[in-house]
């Protein structure tokens, strides 16, 4: 039955990629159809014994999916709330730690989608500039699996992210404009962010740590006590901080009001401290790197400068420690392979199989098991905790080229036309997050598994489309205008 799955989805990932470019709405109904046929699909390939448990979880969707979709249609905005709010949690189902009660967010999404579509709603596009690469990326991911070394992981790649996750893209870009609501999610982000912080602190000063002995082990090693809060790995926990932490900073520089700039400095202090014991390196590069692109939109020119001091005094630092140099200087790359946790290897290895496989790629969910028949060694992890190398070694150069387009494109779409208004402040903080996401993939991989990604891949749809919706309306003006 596991081969069903090359069949299921290519069908699931072109009906996603329909229903993101069509311009009817009977073709985006269409879309959706063929979404959930190869979803369907997908959940029949996959052969488990726990087969009361799905067919327990396709009833609780059909049954919760309908309900929320009503939900939905009084409050548009639980859609995102409640995604944001089921993001950390994750349950253990077919084998692997699943968002399982995102995916019921998604359905009731979905339900409401085709309610709209089946209504007359003839809006489109939603996703702005980005719709068609992200379109054709979904299809090629969705190709590959012809030709997957791993037809059961890449199934689950598309059953477990790509489908709901486009669906919550997609449902939070299609959001009705209300001030209000966007300053509520924000709240709810910070005070998420706030509460895993305390745990994240009660965790340090106690020596616990909660679902991840992997990490009691580590700790039991190492001079720094990592903390993971909620999340299963501590990069996660910091990556959270982090998108907490930049539309906080927006909010410092370009909010109005004394009280609330005060007050999300205080916050902003509490969740860096929260970030801290974390020991996150991948999460303090991802802060480093969106805070330079805001002092870049802030200061133009003179940012280049304030990068060039910090690289300098980082430079001299690794110089002047003399362990660090004696290190590379006798070990060179295994030793730097040891100081970056293994992942040295895994990039090097991933780009060897992109190297065998340059064109198409081993196919989606195919990483590990050509990191193991290239290296004979079996890897617990997989992909190379590097998003473009794991993109080229499973999608080839045709997978790399319309990653960093879509890539490219959702940046563009963020940090075109800003100005001073609320949907400008929404752009600005949305990019700088895309930015840090971007940059923490690059040292822990989950990109497109992260459902942050998605929301804010939704998000700066939103903003794009209302900055491009009060401009044409300025430009109508002014053609009126005697």
């Amino acid at each position: 039955m596991i081969g069903l799955a090359r069949l299921a989805a290519p069908i699931a990932c072109v009906g996603l990629a329909i229903l993101l470019t069509a311009r009817t709405r009977q073709n985006r109904l269409a879309g959706l159809g063929y979404a959930a046929v190869g979803t369907a699909l997908l959940v029949a390939s996959l052969r488990t014994p726990g087969a009361l448990e799905v067919a327990g979880a396709i009833v609780g969707l059909l049954v919760l999916g309908p309900a929320l979709a009503w939900a939905f249609r009084r409050e548009p905005w639980l859609v995102a709330y409640l995604a944001l709010a089921t993001l950390p949690i994750r349950v253990h189902f077919l084998h692997h730690q699943l968002l399982v009660p995102l995916y019921v967010v998604a359905a009731g999404a979905a339900f409401k989608l085709l309610r709209e579509l089946v209504a007359g709603d003839e809006r489109s596009h939603e996703l702005g500039r980005a719709t068609k690469p992200l379109a054709l990326y979904l299809v090629w991911i969705g190709v590959s699996m012809l030709w997957t070394v791993d037809i059961r992981t890449g199934a689950i790649d598309v059953l477990a992210y790509y489908v709901p996750l486009s669906i919550i893209a997609l449902s939070v870009a299609r959001l009705p404009w209300k001030p209000l609501r966007l300053k509520l999610l924000y709240l709810e982000l910070a005070a998420m962010a706030l509460v895993f912080a305390c745990v994240g602190f009660y965790q340090y000063e106690t020596r616990q740590i909660f679902e991840n002995p992997k990490l009691n082990v580590g700790n039991s090693y190492a001079s720094l006590f990592r903390v993971n809060s909620v999340f299963y790995d501590p990069s996660i926990y910091g990556r959270f901080l982090v998108v907490a932490l930049l539309p906080t900073a927006v909010l410092i520089v370009r909010g109005k009001s004394l009280r609330d700039g005060l007050a999300a400095l205080a916050f902003a202090v509490v969740a860096w401290l929260g970030l801290l014991v974390s020991f996150s390196q991948s999460s303090f590069s991802a802060l480093f790197v969106a805070v330079f692109c805001l002092c870049a939109y802030l200061w133009r020119w003179k940012a280049v400068a304030v990068l060039v001091v910090v690289v300098v005094l980082l430079v001299g630092g690794a110089v002047a420690e003399p362990k660090l140099m004696h290190s590379l200087g006798h070990h060179g790359v295994s030793e730097l392979n040891k100081l970056t946790s293994g992942r040295g290897s895994l990039i090097y290895n991933g780009l060897r199989i992109a190297k065998r496989h340059p064109v198409y790629g081993v196919g989606l969910g195919g990483f590990s098991k050509s990191y193991s028949k290239l290296t004979h060694r079996h890897i617990k992890a997989s992909a190379s905790h590097n998003t473009p190398v794991t993109v080229v070694a499973e999608g080839g150069v045709i997978g790399l080229a319309l990653f960093l387009w879509l890539a490219i494109a959702f940046g563009l779409s963020a940090f075109r036309r800003l100005d001073r208004t609320l949907a400008g402040d929404v752009g600005l903080a949305a990019g700088l997050i895309f930015v840090a996401i971007f940059a923490h993939a690059n040292a822990y991989n989950d990109f497109f598994e992260d459902p942050t990604t998605w929301l804010v891949f939704g998000l700066i749809g939103l903003s794009a489309t209302r900055r491009a919706h009060a401009s044409t309306m300025t430009e109508s003006s002014a053609m009126i205008e005697p």
